[in-house]
């Protein structure tokens, strides 16, 4: 865990991190007063044990102590096979739902690591998420039983239409595929507009297969937009932002900054590209300059991520800040009120009354909400 002591571990890390840094700025940077072992825990809290291993392998791994580099490579191995497997598990799901004519697309994860650096493997990641239609979702759930996943969602609850925080579904060996609709994408501030993403979508290489996947555009403000929901309290996600400005010139910054407005997202977009900049020196594109420098709201929205972010989330906001940050990341005023009530009283199969799933309309559900985010939140100092 990070504490004040390991603040030349963190600037590390962000120098592995960010697309800017030379080989000779990581050479400056490496030195006997780094503590590897609370610089290699970090980068797993953090999801970059793939972005250090290149850093320093562009380096010649000059400087890492053995033990440290026998950890890391051990490390990377280990992922690298959790990457094939995934992407075996994936294209057996994605088969079965051709079959079924059920339409899907691949968010986050692996295929934000291609985006961002070129390999699917580079970053870590915990499970697979897949976009399906709303309508399809019964016959999807269907599909992934099939193929061998289990889920503790209650039918009952399916049917019903009440909405999990996400349908998850688990595999032995640790493989976890989360799917997510229209509807259980409740993060994003405007209800997601899918028929205009799966018309927007492309086919992107995985493995040498295509895979459907969101517009460039549209996955970036998911990731944003992901980043957001999260307090942004890993550096994975802030990396991400700052590889896809840095190595994607062909963004279309004028369809990026629709995309967000069509999401309610516009101010997300803005912070996720400042804190990127901020923290990872990623250039800022000239489209969005003026707006984030009229927005005054997003400098100090990033200053404050900055101070919580090299906690990976064991120091997390207490309720009332997180509270107002949920409000002003959705642009604040009645547009963030609106939003953080809808976060506030929309439950999640955590609220759901036991033994009541396939209840409308879910009243006391709704009621409980509140109170549960009070007890896991109202007391962090």
């Amino acid at each position: 865990m990070y504490d004040s002591s390991a603040q030349q571990e963190w600037g590390f890390l962000c120098a592995c991190a960010s697309p800017a840094s030379t080989s000779a700025e990581i050479e400056q940077l490496l030195g006997p007063r780094l503590n590897w072992d609370v610089l290699l825990n970090l980068a797993e809290l953090h999801s970059v044990p793939g972005l250090v291993n290149a850093r320093l392998r562009e380096v010649s791994f000059g400087g890492v102590p053995n033990s440290a580099k026998e950890k890391l490579q051990i490390r990377m191995r280990d992922q690298h096979l959790f990457t094939l497997s995934m992407t075996a598990e994936l294209f057996r799901l994605l088969q079965g739902f051709s079959s079924a004519r059920i339409e899907t697309m691949l968010v986050k994860g692996p295929v934000a690591s291609m985006l961002a650096y070129g390999d699917p493997s580079m970053r870590s990641y915990a499970d697979l998420d897949l976009l399906v239609r709303h309508r399809d979702i019964q016959a999807a759930v269907q599909g992934m039983r099939e193929q061998g996943f289990q889920t503790n969602l209650p039918d009952s609850a399916i049917l019903a239409g009440k909405m999990p925080g996400d349908y998850l579904f688990r595999k032995p060996a640790q493989r976890a595929v989360e799917l997510h609709t229209e509807h259980s994408f409740r993060y994003y501030p405007r209800k997601m507009r899918i028929e205009d993403l799966f018309r927007r979508s492309r086919k992107v290489l995985l493995d040498n297969r295509e895979v459907r996947a969101l517009s460039l555009e549209d996955e970036f403000v998911l990731n944003c937009i992901h980043g957001a929901k999260h307090f942004w309290e890993r550096l994975i996600w802030v990396a991400d932002i700052a590889a896809l400005v840095t190595n994607h010139p062909e963004m279309d910054w004028e369809k990026a900054k629709r995309a967000a407005a069509e999401a309610g997202a516009g101010r997300m977009l803005r912070v996720g590209v400042h804190l990127a900049t901020a923290l990872l020196r990623s250039p800022i594109p000239a489209a969005l300059l003026p707006e984030i420098q009229k927005d005054r709201a997003v400098e100090r929205l990033s200053r404050r991520i900055q101070t919580w972010l090299p906690y990976a989330g064991a120091a997390p906001p207490a309720l009332p800040e997180r509270a107002l940050f949920r409000l002003k990341m959705a642009g604040g005023g009645i547009t963030g009120a609106s939003y953080l009530l809808r976060l506030t009283l929309s439950p999640t199969e955590e609220d759901w009354s036991k033994g009541e799933e396939e209840r409308k309309p879910w009243l006391w559900d709704v009621v409980r909400r509140p109170f549960r985010l009070l007890r896991k939140y109202g007391s962090n100092e």
